[in-house]
């Protein structure tokens, strides 16, 4: 890809580049990402001289910030990265379907045929009508009963295909099904805890600004007004000294990952964050936890 690009920018391959970001999904222990590096400059010696290796996360990061902050992807799965100025980093989900992803929509999908499974058991009654629910399961897989459902949780078990279940959802929570708007709240609860988790490890360099920058990345973020209340409401149950402001990124994740490779090769790239992300909310800091479930003052700034 990097030399194709230098062809069509005119720029000879036996010209090294200054420096290559690459912001990769995978990329996440620093020893590999050492080992793609070395990979990179033993079969490609002329591709760059420096080279910025990092996770996807990191990419999305520093599209909308120069210091880090935090990422919270919720989409096929679901993952939370901090990063402090001075390079130290906590996480909390990213560990795959089996052992988390809460918040996403594979989960959400996953916990819509879940409680209609239960319910139909007897094992533990929904509190809200199934019967939308399960229709939709069936019509997005094409079964016709329970045992049908077998084949696409074992045998030709398919992550994406059973995410998908999730747009269809929430076309039904908006139009009012309650069994399918309990499953958003639930995933903005998880979503929330998500970061509650980490901001321990913020440090004050951080938030010196009076706030966080959070960057929302992934497909369930499109089904925010599902998610917002429980999302709020969960995070009024801890004091939080600082803004936590909720961005989207609106150009590619390759412009942070341009922007670490500048700064690893110590040039000064001119940059505009401000251009490259939209506002979806900011939660206005508290000095104490909310009382009696009332959450504290926030502020939509959508578009703004």
């Amino acid at each position: 890809m990097v030399e194709r690009c230098k062809e069509e920018a005119k720029i000879p391959k036996d010209t090294p580049l200054a420096s290559l970001g690459l912001s990769l999904s995978g990329c996440e222990q620093e020893a590999t990402n050492r080992e793609l590096e070395q990979e990179l400059r033993s079969t490609f010696p002329k591709l760059a001289d420096s080279y910025a290796v990092s996770s996807d996360t990191m990419g999305s990061m520093f599209t909308a910030s120069s210091i880090g902050g935090m990422v919270l992807i919720s989409g096929t799965g679901s993952n939370c990265l901090l990063r402090n100025p001075d390079g130290s980093t906590a996480n909390c989900g990213g560990w795959g379907n089996f052992l988390g992803d809460e918040g996403s929509a594979w989960f959400i999908s996953y916990r819509s045929i879940k409680v209609v499974f239960d319910h139909m058991d007897n094992f533990e009654k929904s509190p809200y009508p199934i019967e939308k629910t399960w229709t939709l399961i069936k019509k997005h897989f094409n079964i016709e009963t329970r045992y049908d459902m077998l084949t696409h949780c074992y045998a030709k078990f398919d992550k994406p295909f059973f995410a998908n279940l999730c747009k269809k959802l929430a076309e039904s929570a908006e139009s009012g099904d309650k069994l399918a708007l309990s499953l958003f709240q639930e995933a903005g609860v998880h979503l929330a805890r998500m970061i509650k988790s980490l901001l321990p490890n913020v440090s004050k360099e951080l938030v010196k600004s009076g706030e966080l920058s959070v960057v929302c990345v992934g497909s369930v973020w499109s089904s925010w007004n599902l998610l917002k209340q429980s999302f709020i409401d969960e995070l009024a149950k801890m004091s939080i000294p600082y803004n936590l402001k909720l961005v989207q990124i609106t150009k590619s994740s390759a412009y942070g990952a341009c922007y670490l490779g500048a700064d690893s090769a110590k040039f000064q790239l001119p940059r505009n964050y401000a251009d490259n992300f939209s506002v979806l909310h900011i939660y206005k800091a508290s000095s104490s936890p909310a009382k009696n479930g009332v959450a504290n003052k926030t502020c939509d700034c959508e578009g703004k």
